[in-house]
C-alpha cells in the first residue's frame, strides 16, 4: 500500500509540490512549501524512574527513526519537517546526546527535505507545544537550555513549580530574550475540552496571557490537529475523546465567530497550522497519517531553513487535508495597494474603501494518497471586524465575524492551472480581516466528526489577511 511504503512511486503531492518548485529554480522568490511541525520519532520512549537518573528507552510511545520520517515527509511531497519528541524526566539529555546525533544523520541523507531541530514541549500549566528551534551551529544547545530549564516534566525529582502559568510566562520571556527567537505553536488545544466552549488545558486567558509576553514567539495553535486516522481504527478524529473535531478542525478554529476570530478581532497575529503528529501508522494499528499524506502546512518562502520560519512566525500559512487543493492564494487589494495572507493592507478612510479579495486555489489535478481525485464543493469567504483588545481575557467569540460570501463551481473561472474568484468588500470604514476556507462536502458549516472516513471530508482554511483604515 503506497501510505505504508517509501519505496513506491512518487504521489501526486509530491509531483505537484515538485512543479512549484522548479518555477523558483534557483531564485530568491517565495513558493507555497509544505512542511509539517508536530512530527514524533522513537525518541518518543518511555523512563523507568526506578533508577538515578531515570533510564531511557526508545520507541515507548512513537516508533520510527528520524529518518524514516524525512523519507515519508518526502514521499508525500513535504519539503520541511520537524521532530518533536515527547519530554520526560531528564529528556533534555535524550535530546542533546542521542536524539540529535540522528537528526544530523538524517540531514544528511535526505536533503530535500529542511529538517528543524525542536521538541514538543512540555509547556508549563498547558496541554504540549511545539518549540522550534532556529537552525544555527548552536541549536542543539539552545534546546538543552530550554528543556532542562523550563520543560514541566524535564527536573528529576519531579517540581511541581514547573508546571505554573507563571512558568510558561517566564519561559516566553526567556525565549523573547534569545538572540535566535524560537517559535511556540499550541498542539491539540481543544483535545482536553470536554463542550463547545467548555476548554481543558488550554484557554482563551492563557493564550492571550503568553502571546501578550512574548507576541513574536507565541503565535499560534493546531486548526487540525494530528491523529487524523483515528477512525480508520475506530477512534476519534485527533483522539477527541471528549468533544470531537468539525471536519477534521479543532472547535477553536472550525467554529466561526468562535475562538480564533475573538483572537483575530483583536488584532492579535495568531496563525494556525496543520500537522500529523505521526506517532504510529494507521495500517500499523496507531491512529496516525504520514508527514504530508494527510495534512499539510504551507508556508510563502524560499526553501531555507531562516525563511520557512519567518513565514511561520508571519502567517505566510495556508493549511489542507487531504490535498483537496495545491495552491491557495488571498489577497486584499485596494486605492493602488495589496496584501496577502499574513500581511496587512492599509487603506485611507478619506478616499472611496471598497476593497477587491481575490482567491486563487488550484485543485489535485491527479489522485491523492488514498488513491482519490477530491473535489472542492465550496468555497467561503469569511470577514470579521477588529475592534482592538478585549477587557475579557476569556472571550472566545467574536460577533462580527460571518460567512460573507459562499462560492461554488460555477463562481470561479479557470486561469491557467488556477481557479480564480472575486469578491467585493463595499465601503470598508473598521478595521477588519478576511479568510477563506473551502470543503470538498456540502456540510453548510462543518459537522462535529464521528467514525466517517476523514477522506470523505476535507477541507482547507487560510491565515488572514488583514485591512486596517486610516
Amino acid at each position: 500500500m503506497v501510505a505504508a511504503s517509501p519505496l513506491a512511486g512518487a504521489t501526486p503531492a509530491a509531483a505537484d509540490a515538485g512543479d512549484d518548485l522548479k518555477q523558483g529554480g534557483g531564485s530568491r522568490r517565495r513558493v507555497w512549501r509544505a512542511g509539517d511541525h508536530h512530527v514524533h520519532s522513537e525518541y518518543s520512549g518511555s523512563f523507568d524512574t526506578s533508577t538515578n537518573p531515570p533510564k531511557f528507552q526508545k520507541g515507548g510511545d512513537a516508533v520510527y527513526p528520524i529518518v524514516t520520517n524525512a523519507i515519508m515527509a518526502k514521499h508525500f511531497g513535504l519539503t520541511w519537517a520537524m521532530c518533536t519528541d515527547h519530554g520526560g524526566p531528564t529528556h533534555s539529555k535524550v535530546n542533546l546526546e542521542q536524539a540529535y546525533p540522528d537528526l544530523l544523520r538524517s540531514r544528511v541523507l535526505v536533503p530535500e527535505v529542511l529538517q528543524f531541530w525542536g521538541m514538543e514541549f512540555d509547556a508549563p500549566a498547558l496541554d504540549h507545544h511545539t518549540l522550534m528551534i532556529p537552525h544555527h551551529a548552536d541549536e542543539a544547545q539552545q534546546l538543552f537550555e530550554l528543556e532542562s530549564r523550563f520543560a514541566a516534566r524535564d527536573a528529576f525529582p519531579s517540581d511541581p513549580g514547573r508546571n505554573t502559568e507563571a512558568k510558561m510566562i517566564e519561559f516566553l520571556k526567556a525565549a523573547k530574550d534569545m538572540r535566535q527567537k524560537p517559535l511556540v505553536i499550541a498542539h491539540h488545544a481543544g483535545r482536553s475540552a470536554t463542550g463547545l466552549g467548555v476548554y481543558g488545558q488550554d484557554t482563551p486567558r492563557e493564550f492571550r496571557n503568553g502571546n501578550n509576553a512574548a507576541p513574536e514567539i507565541y503565535v499560534g495553535f493546531e486548526g487540525a490537529p494530528g491523529h487524523q486516522a483515528g477512525p480508520l481504527n475506530g477512534g476519534a478524529r485527533g483522539g477527541y475523546g471528549s468533544h470531537p473535531t468539525y471536519g477534521g478542525f479543532d472547535q477553536m478554529t472550525a467554529r466561526v465567530g468562535g475562538l480564533w476570530d475573538s483572537l483575530l478581532g483583536e488584532g492579535r497575529r495568531w496563525w494556525i497550522t496543520a500537522t500529523s503528529d505521526s506517532h504510529v501508522h494507521w495500517t500499523r494499528g496507531g491512529s496516525d497519517f504520514w508527514p504530508g499524506e494527510y495534512s499539510k502546512t504551507y508556508v510563502h518562502a524560499r526553501q531555507d531553513y531562516a525563511d520557512i520560519m519567518d513565514g511561520l512566525r508571519n502567517g505566510r500559512i495556508w493549511v489542507g487535508t487531504g490535498d483537496l487543493i495545491t495552491s491557495l492564494d488571498v489577497t486584499a487589494e485596494g486605492q493602488g495597494r495589496s496584501a496577502a495572507v499574513g500581511e496587512t493592507l492599509t487603506v485611507s478612510h478619506r478616499k472611496r474603501t471598497d476593497a477587491e479579495i481575490e482567491i486563487r486555489f488550484r485543485p489535485l489535478e491527479r489522485k491523492n494518497a488514498n488513491g482519490d481525485r477530491p473535489e472542492v464543493q465550496r468555497v467561503d469567504l469569511i470577514v470579521g471586524q477588529v475592534t482592538g483588545p478585549s477587557s475579557n481575557l476569556d472571550s472566545d467569540t467574536n460577533p462580527t465575524t460571518k460567512v460573507v460570501a459562499r462560492f461554488g463551481p460555477r463562481d470561479w473561472r479557470k486561469q491557467g492551472r488556477e481557479y480564480v474568484i472575486k469578491h467585493t468588500l463595499r465601503n470598508v470604514e473598521t478595521d477588519l480581516y478576511a479568510r477563506v476556507r473551502g470543503t470538498s462536502t456540502d456540510e453548510a458549516e462543518p459537522l462535529a466528526d464521528g467514525l466517517e472516513s476523514p477522506w470523505d471530508d476535507l477541507w482547507f482554511y487560510s491565515n488572514p489577511v488583514f485591512i486596517q483604515v486610516r
